[in-house]
């Protein structure tokens, strides 16, 4: 799949377009957006639609598994910072799990974001960095339990950025990831990887090891600049590493419908991507470091949240997608 690189301008840089009195873009319903700066109203009267323009919908909740195992692997992957990868692992991780699906979160970023968002332990334990270069033979001894039910983690810490260099001269370096773990992928029903900001070989191994790729998108024009080379990298892993590699979709995050500029990005990334831009959409809001600084997921946090539900929908629309167990 290839990105459009070219195209009009995006306008909005700021809060052009905003509603005045509305200070939370969760509360902004997109209905009320169909006549702000001349755009089109619904074509359909009658027919509420979602924030990517599409008639919005409920996923439901999906039906209990009859048993475990084996996993299928997602890396969450954007070679752009900052742009919701560990919020989204954290958060799409607690909804599989809530929706009793067995979660195995690793924390593949040298920065332990991850880590510390479950309040995991990050030293004097086994790390995926250990798991990598073989100091720490099984992956079990690495895996920590969290708060949330059915949700355990590999953490990482700084060492993980010295992988690279010990790991540029193994044989099949790329695959290194994928044999840590197979030893536990009959235990899961989903493995999140959540990559660091590049696309170097650790990223590169978590595109061996995976099924399929959800890409965070922050709507902004610089994130959108990137995707191109994202989809890049992973059609020339999927030929070349990995050849039953997907693209499990593109999931638009920091969204803020008050601003022209996210909704032309949305609009945009829509028109390019199709039907591989997931229908939920996760607007700004300032509970996501409230519950990172909490070590919990926001699911858990503020259940009732408005970007708690969202995503929800999104661990249930990668189940619809046949994505998710």
């Amino acid at each position: 799949m290839n990105a459009k690189q070219d195209g009009p301008i995006l306008r909005g840089t700021g809060t052009e377009g905003a509603r005045p009195g509305i200070s939370d873009p969760n509360e902004l319903d997109i209905e009320s957006l169909t006549q702000i700066d001349g755009g089109a109203a619904p074509k359909k009267a009658g027919v509420k639609y979602g924030d990517t323009g599409r008639p919005f919908r409920v996923f439901p909740a999906p039906q209990p598994l009859k048993g475990h195992g084996p996993a299928r692997i997602i890396a969450m992957a954007n070679q752009k910072g900052g742009v919701g990868k560990t919020t989204t692992s954290i958060n799409l991780a607690a909804s599989l799990a809530a929706d009793g699906r067995r979660v195995l979160a690793i924390d593949f970023d040298p920065q332990g974001a991850l880590s510390a968002g479950l309040a995991v332990k990050t030293h004097d334990v086994p790390t995926i960095y250990d798991l990598l270069i073989g100091t720490e033979r099984d992956a079990r001894n690495a895996i920590q339990h969290t708060l949330v039910p059915n949700l355990d983690v590999i953490p990482a810490n700084i060492d993980l950025s010295a992988a690279e260099v010990h790991l540029v001269n193994e044989v099949a370096r790329e695959t290194i990831l994928a044999r840590v773990l197979r030893s536990v992928t009959p235990e899961y029903d989903v493995i999140i990887v959540d990559c660091q900001p590049s696309l170097g070989l650790l990223t590169v191994n978590a595109l061996t090891a995976a099924h399929g790729v959800l890409v965070p998108l922050e709507c902004e024009y610089f994130a959108l600049r990137g995707v191109a080379l994202l989809i890049e990298t992973i059609e020339k892993v999927k030929d070349r590493l990995n050849p039953q590699l997907q693209l499990d979709g593109i999931l638009a995050t920091m969204y803020d419908p008050r601003t022209l500029h996210a909704r032309e990005v949305l609009e945009r990334v829509v028109d390019t991507f199709g039907d591989a831009v997931l229908e939920t959409v996760i607007r700004r809001t300032v509970k996501f470091p409230d519950a990172s600084v909490a070590g919990l997921p926001l699911l858990e946090y503020a259940p009732d949240h408005p970007a708690a539900e969202a995503y929800r929908q999104v661990g249930r629309e990668l189940i619809f997608r046949g994505a998710a167990a």
